[in-house]
């Protein structure tokens, strides 16, 4: 395969990562604003499809990647790539460990919506749990350093 298609591979990959994590991201901290369950369900059901354009992405650039490497000779060791991966391995758990919480508070805003739609204490807290905030932030974190290594191969 030529390199042109590798890198095409590659950064196709790249494009969905990022931009389904954006997408996740955005929605994410959207449904910290409304006062209504069935407005809080409704953005964090859409972030439900950008799940597996991320998971895609992740495999393309896995895929592409190693297959650049070895086109190019790059030892996997590289120090640029060894924090790549440990990058990639917290977004992949940090981002299994949020999504289950936000999970739950979907479901949570899905029964809540169906009981009369009302605010609720609960719901807010799970919302605005500082944990879940700064985890979901630091996802943001990973995606922008990952892309700058790869951009800048330190």
């Amino acid at each position: 395969m030529s390199i042109q298609w590798l890198l095409f591979g590659h950064l196709a990959g790249a494009f969905l990562f990022v931009g389904g994590a954006i997408v996740a991201a955005m929605l994410r901290l959207a449904a910290t604003r409304p006062d209504r369950p069935s407005h809080v369900a409704l953005l964090l059901r859409a972030v439900r499809p950008a799940v597996p354009l991320i998971v895609l992405g992740l495999v393309l650039v896995l895929v592409f990647g190693f297959w650049l490497a070895e086109r190019y000779g790059y030892d996997l060791g590289s120090t640029w790539l060894v924090l790549t991966f440990v990058l990639l391995g917290w977004a992949v758990v940090v981002g299994g460990l949020t999504g289950r919480q936000d999970r739950h508070t979907r479901e949570l805003a899905e029964q809540l919506a169906r009981e009369g739609d009302q605010p609720s204490a609960d719901l807010s807290r799970r919302l605005r749990d500082p944990v879940n905030l700064v985890l979901n932030a630091s996802l943001l974190v990973a995606t922008i350093a990952i892309v700058a290594l790869m951009v800048w191969k330190p």
